[in-house]
């Protein structure tokens, strides 16, 4: 994963005062997967998630859409408007993969005007050009090697 691809504590809801404001006086949007409550702001982006036992008794079920939702907030963060987002999973989002947990985050953030939309058709994610597109655009540290060099030598 890229360097700039962080999810810092700063990019995170933490106080409950936080996700009351998200849910009082934030805009309210819907998708089929999840819902999402939206509070405009000047500050950078910033998560809140709320995965109930209502969408899967399972823990690890609610980890898994956890995990996909923060790994593609990760993503879109830099692009994203400033303000808080809270995503409220649905019973669906259990059943969901999470590349369609992430196709639906993004569509949903776009959708609301808070991504702005695609021009021009970039690499799926997981190609080797996107990952390359990414660390070329990260401020990553020139002294350090992006990869471990094997030498040639070393065949045994």
């Amino acid at each position: 994963m890229p360097t700039c691809a962080r999810f810092p504590r700063s990019a995170r809801l933490t106080a409950a005062s936080d996700y009351d404001a998200a849910f009082k006086s934030g805009q309210r949007h819907h998708d089929p997967l999840f819902g999402l409550h939206w509070r405009r702001g000047d500050a950078a982006a910033r998560l809140g998630l709320a995965v109930s036992r209502k969408v899967d008794r399972r823990a690890v079920v609610r980890n898994r859409i956890k995990r996909a939702l923060r790994q593609q907030f990760r993503l879109l963060r830099a692009d994203l408007a400033g303000g808080d987002y809270v995503f409220v999973a649905r019973a669906a989002a259990a059943q969901a993969s999470p590349a369609a947990l992430a196709a639906a985050m993004q569509a949903l953030l776009q959708r609301v005007g808070a991504l702005p939309r695609q021009s021009t058709p970039a690499a799926s994610p997981g190609t080797m050009r996107s990952a390359a597109n990414a660390a070329a655009t990260c401020n990553s540290n020139p002294d350090v090697p992006t990869h471990d060099p094997m030498p040639a030598s070393d065949a045994g």
